[in-house]
């Protein structure tokens, strides 16, 4: 069987549900199991001290994440695909490569960064294609489209 495993990062955003689907169809149809990655991105934090107000921003960005990759296990389960939630904190490209040795496909969106922080972070499907141990499936959403 080609894929068994199914990496499937997500921010959250409209621009991966249509890699959400697609996964999940791909999963029903191979028998893979996914699991959902969430990157909470440190390289927001970088050279900032721990204080409340950044301590109070990164919580908010793990339970964004949680809400995330709960998204991914309740659409698989209505779907009959078992999905694993995991939220890793690093920088989002580099965190998805690093997972990729471990999965026979990764399924992603385009993330949701747009303009200037696209810009100086680059694309993360982008290094991800580039740099990942496995074959990635890059899904445009009707809203990157229209970016």
């Amino acid at each position: 069987m080609p894929y068994q495993k199914i990496l499937v990062p997500t921010d959250g955003s409209e621009f991966t549900k249509p890699a959400i689907e697609k996964a999940v169809e791909l999963a029903k149809i191979t028998g893979a199991k996914i699991t959902a990655l969430y990157v909470v991105d440190h390289t927001l934090f970088t050279n900032q001290n721990m204080n409340n107000s950044v301590s109070t921003v990164y919580d908010m960005m793990k339970a964004e994440g949680s809400l995330a990759t709960e998204y991914v296990r309740t659409f698989g389960a209505e779907n009959g695909v078992e999905v694993e939630e995991i939220i890793r904190d690093g920088s989002p490209a580099s965190a998805i490569v690093e997972a990729s040795s471990g999965y026979d496909m990764i399924v992603m969106g385009t993330l949701g960064r747009t303009g200037f922080a696209k810009f100086m972070m680059g694309s993360v499907a982008e290094r991800v294609i580039r740099y990942a141990k496995c074959p990635v499936l890059v899904v445009r959403s009707l809203e990157a489209d229209n970016k």
